[in-house]
């Protein structure tokens, strides 16, 4: 359980990390809003968990379905499923308060290097992996 909710919290960091560095990478709640409030974090909460679930349900198919692509790149085309996975949390988040907006592929696959990244480095740390 405690996994979980650090992967969850991992997850919040690397949103908001790619919503502060990129430009097309938008979280509704962060809308004129000057640092952390309580309505950003809980927007980044929900997000986190709308990404988790995205990612424990629907990747392990895409990769399987993408698995020739995956071979033929040397796993570099792992970057653009990120990235789809993140479009479909932006349209899954379209439904709630909290929206992931994204302009566009490229911002998508900007915002999913670095969502790697952060759970790559962050992820070291979490025990039970």
């Amino acid at each position: 359980m405690t996994s979980l909710i650090l992967r969850l919290v991992i997850n919040a960091i690397g949103l908001w990390l790619a919503a502060t560095l990129i430009d097309g990478v938008r979280i509704g709640a962060m809308e004129g809003e000057d640092g952390l409030t309580g309505r950003t974090v809980l927007a980044l909460l929900v997000l986190a968990v709308i990404f988790t679930i995205v990612n424990a349900l629907v990747k392990p198919f895409v990769k399987l379905l993408s698995l020739p692509l995956l071979i033929l790149t040397l796993g570099l085309f792992t970057l653009v499923i990120n990235a789809l996975m993140l479009w479909l949390t932006s349209w899954i988040s379209s439904f709630t308060d909290y929206g992931l907006t994204l302009s566009g592929f490229w911002a998508a696959v900007w915002g999913a290097l670095i969502i790697s990244i952060v759970n790559l480095v962050l992820g070291a740390f979490v025990p039970g992996d």
